[in-house]
């Protein structure tokens, strides 16, 4: 195992302040910068001039491209901006994500079966919408999926893309999660290839490992990639997961390509089924598709999915009951159409506020109060729950006419009729809101216990910069606890190699001490409840 080489110092770029490293790779660092204008962090990748070479700017430039196309998507890592820094190294300003990537927390522990399959939808979409702009991903992994302040995932890393017509190429891949014929005499990709990709993230985050990778036997190069070529999907092992999630992952790492879900949006789809099944909120797709005209597009796919531009797919229902529907759209008519409204008085009201009588005039007529007890069939299609009451409405007399004398007979007509119009208000409106909702959701019970499915655990405070002293052939490393409680503990790694980093383990004490060999480690904060900081990198040369 070679040394792992020191990282860059960063550049010095106009307009920004730089703050820490993030990372290192085999052609680029990762450092923390701060932007001045808009004031924000920003996560800045710089090619490493040493390692330049024709292709390899051209493979930067592609993916400043396109990254610029794709990442508006919100599964995407949004790019800012890109350039050539003063000393010659190109640069890319991307929006920094702070919490920990997918493999940093796979590797703690096992995702949930509710956040995998959110995590696999949303990635999914991602992935679905690069595919309609031309373009292959070619190294979907955990690595490559960071988290945003928002919790959301964020796919990054296009750096080895490629469009969909073009020849496909096998350097680069990442071989635990690279599909069968990436290894073949002439390597190939396509859309199927990051489907199997994707199954494989996705199976990685349930198992806490990557699909061939086998405890207590020889994991090297070779034999992951003769296990992905020859062996069968190994099984989660997790009870919790059902048959139909197995079964998806299974189609989606099918050792034949065309056995495998054709598009990224077959495999979402599969998702949200085991979703359904499982009773979990059933997660959005977004899809961009700049294809596809304003108006919006059915597909085929029991409701599940619309597209159009950039859409949020989200089922009204679930399981999902019909096509969906756009919010604030008129509700579609149930069976027959209403009949028509009987005459009402008109006023200076909202378009979509529920009229409702409450007192008449005593010359009301029959038919007048047959159309207040009418119910439903006078209510405005784009109902709402706004409600509005119509105020006293009597013919105003005439002026020539003398005001007749009241008979005892007519001014007991109107008393009845006044009573009968104030009861026939009472009724509707007690019906009319219990006919519009379908009925009131019964009370729920006080001992009745809502366990979240997901919940987003509590920030802990990440350590200081790890800083290493050389003693002799080894280095001793601190670090302090910055957000300390009792009980905590610290989780560390060699990172020297970012492409091979070391076993974690775990110490009581801010400190740890390494061979010489090791130059850089992550260092993680870690509660008494298991939840965990961001991880912080720190190195020595």
């Amino acid at each position: 195992m070679s040394a792992r080489r020191a990282p860059a110092a960063p550049p010095d770029l106009p307009g920004f302040t730089y703050v820490d490293l993030l990372g290192s790779g085999g052609f680029a660092d990762v450092y923390l910068y701060e932007q001045h204008l808009p004031k924000r962090r920003v996560a800045v990748k710089v090619l490493l001039t040493d390692r330049m070479s024709s292709g390899s700017v051209s493979e930067f430039t592609s993916e400043a491209n396109v990254m610029a196309m794709l990442s508006t998507h919100p599964a995407i890592v949004t790019i800012y901006q890109a350039g050539v820094a003063a000393d010659g190294r190109p640069y890319l300003v991307m929006e920094y994500c702070p919490k920990p990537n997918l493999q940093v927390r796979y590797r703690r522990e096992p995702f949930s079966i509710a956040e995998s399959l959110r995590v696999g939808v949303q990635v999914a979409a991602a992935v679905e919408t690069a595919h309609r702009a031309g373009v292959l991903h070619r190294d979907i992994k955990p690595a490559n999926i960071l988290v945003t302040e928002y919790n959301r995932p964020a796919l990054t890393d296009f750096g080895i893309a490629s469009t969909t017509s073009a020849a496909a190429e096998s350097a680069g891949l990442s071989i635990p999660w690279s599909p069968p014929e990436s290894f073949a005499d002439a390597p190939r990709s396509d859309p199927r290839s990051d489907v199997w990709a994707l199954g494989a993230t996705v199976y990685t985050l349930l198992a806490g490992r990557s699909p061939f990778e086998l405890q207590g036997q020889r994991n090297s190069a070779a034999d992951l990639i003769q296990r992905i070529e020859t062996s069968p999907l190994p099984p989660l092992g997790r009870p919790d997961a059902p048959v139909s999630l197995s079964r998806a992952l299974e189609r989606a790492m099918a050792k034949n390509a065309a056995d495998r879900y054709p598009t990224a949006l077959d495999l979402a789809r599969a998702f949200q089924k085991v979703q359904i099944e499982l009773a979990h909120a059933v997660t959005p797709i977004d899809i961009l598709d700049d294809g596809v005209p304003d108006d919006i597009v059915e597909d085929e796919d029991d409701g599940l999915t619309r597209v159009r531009g950039v859409v949020s797919i989200d089922p009204e229902t679930a399981p999902a009951a019909g096509l969906t529907r756009p919010a604030g759209s008129p509700l579609p008519p149930a069976g027959a159409a209403p009949a028509a409204p009987a005459p009402m008085p008109t006023f200076d009201l909202p378009a979509d506020t529920v009229r409702r009588g409450t007192t008449a005039s005593p010359a009301a007529t029959p038919a007048a109060a047959s159309a207040l007890v009418a119910g439903p069939s006078f209510l405005s299609p784009d109902v709402d729950e706004t409600m509005a009451r119509i105020p006293d409405a009597a013919p105003a007399p005439e002026p020539d006419a003398p005001a007749a004398p009241p008979s005892r007979r007519g001014m007991w007509a109107a008393i009845g009729a006044g009573a009968f119009l104030v009861l026939v208000a009472v009724v509707v409106a007690v019906t009319v809101p219990a006919m519009l909702s379908g009925g009131a959701d019964p009370t729920p019970s006080s001992s009745t216990v809502v366990k979240p499915v997901d919940p987003i655990p509590v920030e802990v405070g990440a350590p200081s910069k790890p800083t290493g002293t050389k003693k002799g052939g080894e280095i001793v490393w601190t670090w302090k606890d910055t957000d300390k409680q009792e009980g905590d503990t610290f989780l560390w790694r060699d990172v020297t190699r970012a492409d091979q980093p070391g076993a974690t383990r775990r110490v009581a004490q801010p400190t740890v001490t390494t061979s010489g060999a090791t130059t850089c480690i992550e260092v993680i904060t870690r509660r008494t409840d298991g939840t965990t900081s961001a991880p912080v990198t720190g190195c020595t040369s």
